[in-house]
């Protein structure tokens, strides 16, 4: 919207409006990294979702306030760099939290997951997200647009990376659906304690077997 003509003033009222929507957003991200202040981290699949969420949420931020000011924001508008900071955004800030969200309760629906596939699901995505959106800040940079239909010779090497990147960041989704299709269709799993997670300590994870039967408590349970 910078570039639309505006009056001088009227783009100067709105880009420091539109950086200080980083104000609650770096307050959340302290938030975040404080509650990991001092606790017993373990490197489960749910917990390296969470932390690669607050990564590269944090990194799709900072290229944010790159997008807010007015005078760089005519040469980023409608180029690969908007792409890429609004991937880093969407990516981690939704995609990394359902996988985190699955693969955390996933015990607490139908059965505990192959943790080893987990972390591959889980360094494979990193890959893959990194190789695809990374190299389209510097295709953005280079003056490539969004929305085209192709592209300059000039940018075929970044485009080839980031198409190599894709390939790894689909593919590895399947080993996602792989893992969760084996607990939820597969044999009924035995004998799983009903705290899967050290540190648990709600309702659920305290009083409730896992799986957790279809009806839970007969009467209200005691705090």
């Amino acid at each position: 919207m910078f570039t639309t003509g505006a009056p001088f003033d009227l783009q100067i009222f709105f880009m420091y409006t539109t950086m200080l929507v980083a104000v609650p957003t770096g307050i959340k991200i302290f938030n975040w990294v404080a509650t990991l202040y001092k606790g017993s981290i373990s490197f489960e699949t749910p917990m390296l979702f969470a932390l690669g969420f607050l990564v590269f949420f944090t990194i799709g931020g900072f290229t944010g306030l790159m997008l807010s000011i007015a005078p760089v924001d005519y040469q980023y508008r409608d180029s690969y760099f908007v792409v890429a900071h609004f991937h880093y955004v969407l990516v981690s800030g939704s995609l990394f939290t359902i996988f985190a969200a699955v693969y955390y309760w996933l015990p607490k629906w139908k059965g505990m997951y192959n943790e080893c596939l987990g972390k591959w699901h889980f360094w494979l995505t990193i890959i893959g997200l990194n190789l695809t959106f990374f190299p389209m800040h510097f295709l953005g940079l280079a003056g490539m647009p969004r929305r085209i239909p192709d592209y300059a010779l000039q940018f075929t090497d970044f485009n080839q990376i980031c198409t190599i990147g894709a390939y790894i960041f689909g593919l590895s989704q399947l080993i996602f659906v792989y893992n969760i299709g084996k607990v939820m269709f597969g044999k009924k799993q035995e004998n799983l304690p009903n705290k899967v997670w050290d540190g648990a300590t709600g309702l659920e994870w305290e009083r409730l077997p896992s799986p957790a039967p279809y009806h839970t408590f007969e009467e209200y349970p005691e705090l």
